[in-house]
């Protein structure tokens, strides 16, 4: 592969100028919340200073903010490859975005209509609709193959029936990092006629995203994981966020997007999302030419973003192989999900692993002292762990990786975990 030095990215983002421990901190806890370009800090500081007002009103401030917010939404649209910005929904984040659809989608759903949610999903991809039970919604759970935590493809073709309804699944694992074949899974849930929620959370800030291609009828993401201020976005086909009935107050409009965006947004971070969209642009059109792919069909900020997302993607491939490569060496260290760097296209670069005579939260609290940022539990990833045998002994250490990472923060993170051993 290519090798592609994206360094100079590293002077946006002023938290990686901080000191602890007397030297820089290593910002491997990005699966929790990736850091901010300057130019987001400054796009949400903006907005407050200057153009701070509610929506609808006659007067500047209030056009001027209104203006950011539709921004905002082109930004997603394009960012996910939506046919159009009417179909970005935006909201506080994904779990109660989760929460407000499948309450919406329940109003379709009849006694003994089924719904498939899998044990390699954040729990937020699951208590949602296992809360739909108490309609006599039937809940059918597709388990994964613990070797390689890769999902039972087998099992979910079993699962489905006529009477599926939802099939809802994780773009990529928060916990063991395993990319799901959602083109493939869209297919075989609209052959019996099931719409396909899609948890892109983590998958976001890592690969390309475009939902065109993949087929699915849902997509939901969260702007912190790609480095923007918090707050979620839902991609929906704009014929169904058409039909799904909203609970919203009577004044509020009654088409998507604006029937589903209850009260007042949060127009600060929709700017930081804008923000966050063009910082991405930025390295696409900065190192995109670096890539032989074409990308026939995207103009514009669709095709930078396309490429920056590409680039970001082969440069954390490079950078994890030799994360790997440094752990699997590492005496008493169990790595899980898929090892074999000829199969890292099918998962993002977060490590998930246990340190024998450590529990998962004093390594990370050694590695804390030690200027080392990593997550130690389930993270909220509950069925995960659980399915692993780790969750009465603390779940796993994670350590992702992102785009500003560097191969030095790699090796260091590396000789700290040796001597943890």
């Amino acid at each position: 592969m290519p090798t592609i030095d994206l360094s100079a990215v590293r002077g946006q983002f002023p938290a990686l100028s901080l000191k602890d421990s007397s030297r820089s901190p290593v910002f491997f806890d990005g699966p929790g919340g990736t850091q901010v370009p300057r130019r987001v800090i400054d796009a949400v500081s903006h907005y407050l200073a200057c153009t701070n007002a509610n929506h609808g009103g006659a007067f500047r401030t209030s056009r001027e903010s209104d203006a950011v917010l539709a921004a905002a939404h082109e930004a997603m649209a394009d960012f996910l490859n939506a046919r159009s910005a009417r179909e970005i929904v935006m909201g506080p984040n994904m779990t109660t975005l989760t929460f407000q659809f499948s309450r919406s989608m329940a109003q379709e759903l009849n006694a003994g209509d089924e719904i498939i949610i899998t044990c390699l999903d954040h729990d937020a991809n699951r208590a949602p609709w296992q809360a739909l039970a108490e309609k006599g919604v039937i809940l059918r759970e597709v388990d994964f193959d613990p070797s390689d935590c890769t999902l039972r493809m087998d099992e979910l073709e079993r699962a489905l029936s006529p009477r599926t309804r939802v099939v809802a699944v994780g773009y990529a694992s928060n916990c063991v990092g395993t990319i799901n074949p959602i083109a493939k899974i869209a297919e075989m849930a609209h052959s019996v006629g099931a719409w396909l929620w899609v948890d892109a959370v983590h998958y976001a800030p890592h690969g390309p995203i475009d939902v065109q291609a993949l087929g699915c009828d849902f997509l939901v993401c969260s702007a912190y994981k790609f480095f923007g201020p918090h707050g979620g976005v839902v991609w929906g086909r704009e014929d169904l966020l058409d039909r799904l009935p909203a609970y919203k107050v009577r004044p509020a409009g009654n088409r998507p997007p604006d029937k589903f965006e209850t009260g007042t947004q949060n127009h600060e971070a929709q700017a930081g999302v804008l923000a966050a969209v063009d910082y991405l642009a930025e390295i696409g059109e900065k190192f995109g030419s670096s890539l032989a792919e074409d990308l026939p069909g995207f103009q514009g900020r669709r095709r930078k973003l396309k490429q920056a997302m590409a680039v970001i993607q082969l440069y954390e491939r490079n950078l994890f192989e030799h994360f790997v490569r440094g752990l699997l060496s590492i005496p008493g260290l169990t790595f899980y999900g898929i090892q074999d760097p000829y199969r890292f296209h099918e998962r993002t670069p977060t490590a998930a692993f246990t340190l024998a005579g450590r529990t998962p939260r004093e390594v990370a609290e050694k590695l804390a002292r030690q200027g080392v940022y990593v997550w130690a539990g389930n993270f909220y990833a509950i069925a995960v762990t659980e399915r692993l045998g780790l969750e009465k002994t603390g779940g796993v250490v994670r350590a992702g990786l992102a785009h500003y990472n560097t191969r030095e923060e790699v090796d260091f993170c590396l000789k700290c975990l040796r001597e943890a051993g």
